[in-house]
């Protein structure tokens, strides 16, 4: 695992805009897994940056977003269907064919979970997956206690899991209680990884994270087993952690 210190938010995302930018300026066909939440959207406002400086070209990327709430339908303003749309694909010229996120209103939900699995499995994998962290360490939204060999299913979120995105809502009770959401397996297979953590409420995350033991009641902890997985995270995140720094 390669930790990378930077300043503040701001660096975070810029840094990790690069990274990606230099991936998808150097393949000929790439698959992004994309997280939603207040930690990529400064990323996703550096691509958007980009788009309308250099017109950088998507025609060849296809992404698979990493999670989605049960019950909302796409133009929900709280689904993640809506969030990605208006933080980032309608804004980088990149088709809706080439993007994917699980529906949420599938009332079969265990072929949704299958499909959504096959889906990524066909287009040959994640080449580059973005991912957050939550405080209890989960990892797309595969809370504490997921098996390290789950697959894209379904979850019931944990009461911190949603007091923490209840800011997104008008109320916690409307907050959705389950999700569909790639599994740590599936998360786990990707080429490369890139975890981003800033601020203080993610510190004790990134002490488990980088000082503690890799446990399934710490699903990002599994990600010190990957063999290409970078993390990009500010000092406040890092305050606490005993580690090496190196630089990208």
């Amino acid at each position: 695992m390669k930790i990378i210190e930077v300043k503040d938010y701001e660096e975070m995302s810029k840094k990790a805009a690069e990274y990606m930018l230099k991936k998808i300026k150097s393949s000929s066909q790439l698959n992004i897994g994309l997280a939603t939440g207040g930690t990529p959207k400064g990323v996703y406002q550096e691509l958007i940056k980009d788009y309308s400086q250099n017109k950088t070209s998507y025609t060849h990327i296809k992404t698979f977003n990493l999670d989605e709430y049960i019950g909302l339908k796409k133009d929900d303003p709280n689904s993640y269907f809506h969030y990605m749309n208006e933080n980032l694909f309608k804004h980088i010229g990149i088709s809706v064919e080439q993007t994917h996120i699980p529906s949420g209103t599938n009332e079969n939900t265990v072929a949704e979970c299958e499909a959504y699995e096959n889906m990524i499995k066909n287009a040959g994998g994640i080449d580059l997956q973005l991912l957050g962290i939550g405080a209890n360490g989960h990892i797309g939204f595969n809370e504490p206690g997921t098996s390290f060999q789950s697959k894209t299913h379904v979850v019931d979120l944990a009461d911190s899991t949603r007091e923490a995105n209840a800011r997104f809502f008008d109320r916690l009770e409307d907050v959705p209680k389950q999700a569909i959401t790639m599994g740590i397996h599936t998360i786990f297979q990707s080429k490369e990884i890139i975890l981003l953590a800033s601020g203080k409420a993610k510190q004790q995350a990134m002490v488990e994270l980088l000082n503690g033991e890799v446990t399934e009641l710490f699903p990002a902890s599994i990600l010190n087993n990957h063999p290409n997985t970078i993390v990009i995270a500010d000092e406040e995140a890092l305050r606490g952690v005993k580690k090496t720094t190196n630089a990208m």
